[in-house]
């Protein structure tokens, strides 16, 4: 992307949404293991959560998780996860993984 580009908020939601997919919690592991794996609920668009983090939204995260509508992934959860082999969207916006579970009905 150029420059101008990639502070465009349309082009930047387009190639996040393109970089999201479907992924298997356990390849996930080893992200895990680094705490780096953000659980997003499925209140919340999986895109607009990744836009704010690409553009360092520290007011809005924060809401998030003080809503507990964002959180790293627990053990707990990822123990449940691994033990289900669940699949779950999955978009990088490094140094995060963020990860939503898939809503009913979908996909």
């Amino acid at each position: 992307m150029s420059e101008a580009s990639d502070r465009d908020p349309a082009v930047v939601r387009q190639k996040l949404n393109q970089d999201t997919a479907k992924i298997k919690w356990g390849a996930l592991h080893e992200h895990q293991l680094i705490e780096c794996v953000i659980a997003v609920s499925a209140d919340l668009d999986l895109i607009d959560v990744a836009y704010e983090f690409t553009f360092d939204n520290h007011d809005q995260v924060k809401a998030w998780m003080e809503q507990e509508q964002i959180m790293k992934v627990s053990d707990e959860q990822a123990q449940q996860w691994k033990t289900e082999d669940r699949e779950l969207w999955a978009v990088v916006v490094a140094p995060w993984v963020l990860v939503q579970e898939q809503k009913p009905g979908t996909n």
